[in-house]
């Protein structure tokens, strides 16, 4: 078999397509990037994805902005986690705990660009 099935990156959550020079390591393969493997996951990486299910555990059916997560773990420093809540959605989504909505259609997590609503599963 030339290709295997596509993985998810741990730091940000993009899908990992196999590359032939992979081969050998394919199962070892973790990250998508050397700045993911850099980084790994970190504490905010992990507040924020808490943060994503506890607002939407309280609101039911009803979507959020990723950005009101990173309001609740950076406080006044919130625009700094934007991305970093972005990254907490795509790896929720990995894990089938939610849905990622651009307007009221499911949308593939890696290629959404623009603004994003979050929904639970």
């Amino acid at each position: 078999m030339s290709e295997r099935a596509p993985k998810v990156c741990e730091r940000c959550g993009r899908e990992i397509t196999w590359r032939k020079k992979w081969a050998r390591d394919w199962d070892q393969i973790k990250y998508c990037s050397k700045a993911c493997r850099k980084t790994g996951l970190t504490s905010n990486d992990r507040d924020l994805e808490a943060a994503i299910l506890a607002i939407l555990a309280k609101r039911g059916q009803k979507t959020m902005c990723p950005s009101e997560a990173a309001k609740a773990v950076g406080g006044e420093d919130w625009r700094a986690l934007n991305e970093a809540a972005r990254n907490a959605a795509r790896r929720l989504v990995a894990r089938d705990k939610i849905r990622i909505m651009q307007n009221n259609r499911e949308v593939d997590p890696s290629r959404a660009k623009g603004p994003i609503r979050l929904r639970l599963r």
